[in-house]
């Protein structure tokens, strides 16, 4: 207890870093308070009574800090965003022309910039057209359409717009990413009220006091298996040759390569739960066809043909993202170029063969426990756990969370250890996510 008081006297005692948290709280207030703001035109009352919290109504509920079901102004968050980075960083992949904006530099960096601005613009007003049909109805309405229309697709992009900003401010005057920050805060919102529902539910005769304990250190452990996930390395030694300048001895050191068993971070679980929606939607529009029933089973998140499918998609997607993010061959580039060699391995052809061969063989671990967290939450909702406290039992929400906690206690250390206090554990150092930049040249939450 004293070194914790010890720790938060020297944070405070660093101008620049109590500035900086202090800044962050006050945008993440804001943000908050925009989120029960809602939407002009809307009858809150009516709009309550009605609310479906399942499934992906619920999921992304839980990402905008529920915005999504109060219809506040912030209701689409900054998830059209993050999906205009995704697009544009596939398109930098793919498109001569933004590969060639990548490797501009920082004007490149300024022109994806704007692309994934103007991109968000689109997709929030396409979204905010299909929000409104979808989760207002007409009796919540107490203007007629289409001027209800217009006026909240203006509201909800603007509102996005303004997230967005706030996201950057945080990332430039704050502490943290901003965007990955405000993703958290809008997960930890709910998690009080999950709480609650489930310490009620167990407390009235459904399993009692001890089961609820024991869901309480279940969830712990999970905690700690995302870490180890999010966290874990495999080093290559890498051997500098050694240069002699005057009196001066350059290089002839030895230095690791860390590569992440995880590299593809949480981008395999939202590209597999985007396919996992295609199910529901065809469904929808043929309810009489033969296989309607496969289709129903694969929309159910409970169900097993669901969860395998999806665990077998995810542990796809983690090799092909990892695929597409870690380039071997440039690896092996700038090592040559900087006189570097990894002992016993020829330098060129050889060397990227080296490590694309243990990028292989340690995505596949990485791989399947990232589709054991993902289908956590269904195993918590099977065996008696609500659905909207098994939503923190893995997934999306775990790996977000984990991941962007690490990353800002990695910049608070940064800031205690570059001013020669002591870091923020006795022994070691807390280690952030190394991050896949987004098209936008920042890191993704979750990203």
């Amino acid at each position: 207890m004293k070194k914790l008081f010890t720790t938060l006297s020297n944070i405070w005692k660093i101008e620049d870093l109590r500035v900086r948290i202090t800044n962050t709280l006050l945008f993440l207030l804001i943000y908050r308070v925009g989120s029960y703001i809602v939407l002009p035109g809307v009858n809150a009352a009516s709009l309550h009574a009605g609310q479906n919290k399942e499934g992906l109504v619920g999921l992304l509920n839980m990402f905008a800090g529920g915005s999504f079901s109060r219809s506040s102004i912030f209701a689409l968050g900054v998830m059209p965003y993050i999906s205009a980075s995704i697009v544009l960083q596939l398109l930098g992949i793919a498109v001569p022309h933004f590969i060639k904006l990548q490797k501009e530099g920082e004007s490149g960096r300024n022109k994806l910039n704007q692309y994934t601005r103007y991109l968000t613009i689109v997709i929030t007003a396409a979204q905010a057209i299909g929000y409104l049909k979808s989760q207002v109805s007409a009796d919540a309405m107490l203007i007629s359409n289409p001027a209800f229309t217009v006026l909240n697709v203006f509201v909800l992009t603007a509102g996005t717009l303004f997230v967005m900003w706030l996201g950057e401010k945080i990332t430039d005057k704050g502490i943290g990413n901003g965007i990955s920050l405000i993703i958290m805060t809008g997960i930890i919102a709910e998690l009080p009220s999950a709480f609650v529902v489930e310490f009620q539910s167990r407390t009235n005769g459904a399993g009692g006091l001890i089961t609820f304990i024991v869901e309480i250190v279940a969830l712990l452990g999970v905690v700690m298996f995302t870490i180890l996930i999010v966290q874990g390395t495999r080093k290559i030694a890498v051997q500098y040759a050694k240069r002699i300048v005057g009196n001066k001895q350059y290089g002839g050191v030895r230095q690791y390569i860390p590569l992440k068993v995880n590299a593809a971070g949480v981008m395999p679980i939202i590209f597999a739960q985007a396919l996992m929606f295609i199910p529901a939607t065809i469904a929808q529009f043929f309810p009489n066809a033969a296989a309607n029933g496969i289709l129903i089973s694969l929309s159910n998140y409970n169900s097993w043909e669901h969860n395998v499918v999806f665990a077998i998609l995810i542990i796809l997607f983690t090799y092909f993202y990892t695929a597409i993010t870690v380039n071997p061959t440039q690896m092996s580039d700038d090592m040559k170029k900087n006189g570097g060699f990894i002992p016993g391995v020829k330098p060129g052809k050889t060397t990227a063969d080296y490590i694309d061969a243990v990028i292989s063989k340690i995505t596949l671990p990485g791989s399947v426990f990232l589709a054991i967290v993902a289908i956590i939450p269904a195993l918590a909702s099977l065996v008696g756990v609500s659905s909207l406290f098994a939503r923190f039992f893995g997934g999306t929400s775990l790996i977000i969370l984990v991941g962007v906690v690490l990353d800002t206690l990695q910049q608070v250390e940064s800031h205690l250890l570059m001013r020669h206090y002591d870091g923020l554990m006795k022994t070691g150092r807390v280690k952030g996510r190394s991050a896949i930049p987004t098209a936008a040249g920042e890191t993704p939450p979750v990203i």
